[in-house]
């Protein structure tokens, strides 16, 4: 990215242009360089260059300090993404190591045109690309607004004649600030058909902003949700070439530190569609196919009309194929083949970072395979979704009781060992406090352990809006009516200093009053003047 000139420097540009201070219009130059500075980027293909730069920086430094592992949570709106990244700019003073994750499965349950859909790659490819565009657009604003904030207060500061350093103090905020724009993880499904169709999408999402694609290895006409069943993988050879071509979008766009997460559904996925051609011995096909259920073709057991064989081993094998014509693979292979693909995704397929998708949250697990997998690439990074699919209650509890009773510290009796462990009974329970205490470490641990740079949840806004509004309308249609807004809503925006409970403001109003005056002067008609109810509400 290049050097980011600050307020004095574009300031004395300008002056050198317009010593007057202003425009032959009479356009003020203090005006020019807010704009400026509250408009950095000239497209969003500037955004996801200056991102990956960013993500990639973050990277190294996870590579010398695991502690410094990044986050996300899926966003299925700008404004949802927005609010994230004010959240995190508010507890932490800083945005650094806050991403967006983009969520093909809520772009395919709420963003698209043909209503709710599962996550099978159903919905129109262009509508992850439109929300890529709008979260940016949504993250841009949020800068906006906040750098009008600290102008207005510049110009109210020169107005009053106040000293030099209380105005040097606001214009050392304008220089150190820190914006909204973020990376984004956006998810291309299994890239939506053959490697072209994937390299098209590609382009159009980094040109949205992405400056990391996350693709699978499944069958792109066959994808299911990775925690559901059914799911198809396809050969090696085939996934490293959509990863290729998500390579080559990067590169044409000069997106040279674009970041790909290949994922990998093996774990849980029993099938494949085809059966690669394998040239010699120990090749990426023979080591995909030496996983297939067969049965030797005999004597007594042979061909019949229309089925097909392979050699493998110096016999004759028949693959198990399903009336679709699919073919599955061996029972408990699921692990070695997650290994074996990872491996060749990173050392063949050019990506950066793995995706195991698992059916529990087990940090042992994870960390076993990834030990395996830095055998062969010692510097393997993963993301991991913390998915909403897992019962997190349930599955730490459960594991609680199972170290415990192999520990000696409790009995079978002590704890159920089905779903009556998800009682509230047991909330306050030593088990229950135990899970608690797990839960809230469990990304440090997965990230100290396990390789995860970086830990995402793919569907929080999902549920936290069905929740948010099932409470607000449970109270509202109930019977505290006003109090239901007010107690679960706009008490708690105001007491945490949520900027959006001035909703005129958090959109652009005030924004839009800096424009009309930049352009109309003293003529201006503003909407922020003292008749405007957002005064009753203190600012951020």
């Amino acid at each position: 990215m290049t050097h980011k000139k600050s307020y004095s420097e574009l300031r004395a540009e300008l002056l050198s242009r317009y010593p007057t201070g202003a425009t032959r219009g009479g356009v003020g130059i203090d005006d020019i360089v807010q704009l400026r500075l509250q408009t950095p980027y000239e497209t969003h293909l500037d955004v996801a260059r200056a991102m990956a730069t960013a993500m990639r920086r973050d990277m190294a430094e996870y590579d010398t300090d695991v502690g410094k592992f990044t986050q996300s949570l899926g966003c299925w709106s700008g404004f949802h993404a927005q609010q994230m990244i004010k959240a995190v700019k508010r507890l932490r003073g800083t945005t650094k190591g806050a991403y967006v994750y983009l969520s093909g499965w809520m772009v395919a349950g709420l963003r698209n045109r043909w209503g709710h859909l599962p996550d099978q790659s159903m919905h129109e490819k262009t509508s992850v690309v439109d929300l890529i565009e709008e979260i940016y657009v949504s993250l841009r604003q949020a800068d906006e607004v906040a750098l009008n904030d600290l102008f207005n207060e510049l110009k109210a500061a020169r107005a009053k004649g106040a000293p030099a350093k209380v105005v040097n103090e606001i214009i050392a905020r304008i220089d150190g600030f820190e914006s909204h724009v973020v990376p984004i993880i956006a998810d291309i499904d299994a890239g939506f058909g053959n490697e072209h169709a994937t390299y098209l999408l590609a382009k159009e999402m980094i040109k949205a902003g992405a400056c990391c694609l996350q693709i699978e290895n499944q069958v792109s006409d066959a994808k299911q949700c990775g925690h559901q069943d059914g799911k198809v993988t396809v050969p090696r050879e085939d996934f490293i070439e959509k990863l290729r071509a998500c390579r080559l979008a990067f590169e044409e766009l000069g997106v040279n530190d674009g970041v790909i997460v290949a994922r990998t559904d093996s774990l849980g996925a029993s099938l494949t569609q085809k059966i690669p051609v394998s040239q010699r011995p120990g090749d990426m096909a023979s080591s995909y196919t030496k996983w297939l259920k067969t049965e030797p073709v005999t004597g007594d057991n042979p061909l019949r009309e229309g089925e097909m064989a392979i050699w493998q081993n110096g016999a004759l094998v028949r693959p198990a194929r399903m009336p679709n014509g699919l073919f599955s693979f061996r029972e408990g292979s699921g692990r070695a083949r997650v290994i074996e693909d990872c491996v060749a995704s990173l050392r063949d397929g050019d990506a950066d970072m793995i995706w195991i998708e698992t059916d529990t949250p087990n940090v042992d697990e994870i960390a076993s395979m990834v030990s395996d997998i830095r055998k062969e690439v010692p510097n393997a990074k993963l993301v991991y979704n913390n998915s909403p699919s897992f019962n997190w209650t349930l599955n730490l509890r459960k594991q609680v009781r199972a170290q415990w009773i192999a520990d000696g510290k409790i009995s079978e009796k002590d704890y159920p060992n089905d779903n009556a462990l998800m009682s509230a009974d047991f909330d306050a329970s030593d088990l229950g406090r135990e899970a608690d205490v797990r839960l809230r470490r469990f990304q440090t641990d997965i990230s100290a352990r396990a390789g995860v740079f970086h830990n995402l949840i793919t569907l929080p806004t999902f549920h936290l809006t069905a929740k948010s509004t099932d409470e607000l309308s449970r109270g509202y249609f109930g019977d505290d009516k006003m109090l239901a807004y007010v107690a679960t809503v706009q008490r708690e925006e105001i007491r945490r200093g949520i900027s959006a409970v001035r909703h005129q403001h958090e959109v652009g109003s005030d924004l839009g009053d800096t424009f009309k005056e930049m352009v109309s002067g003293e003529r201006a008609l503003k909407a922020g003047g003292a008749h405007n109810t957002m005064n009753q509400f203190a600012a951020e």
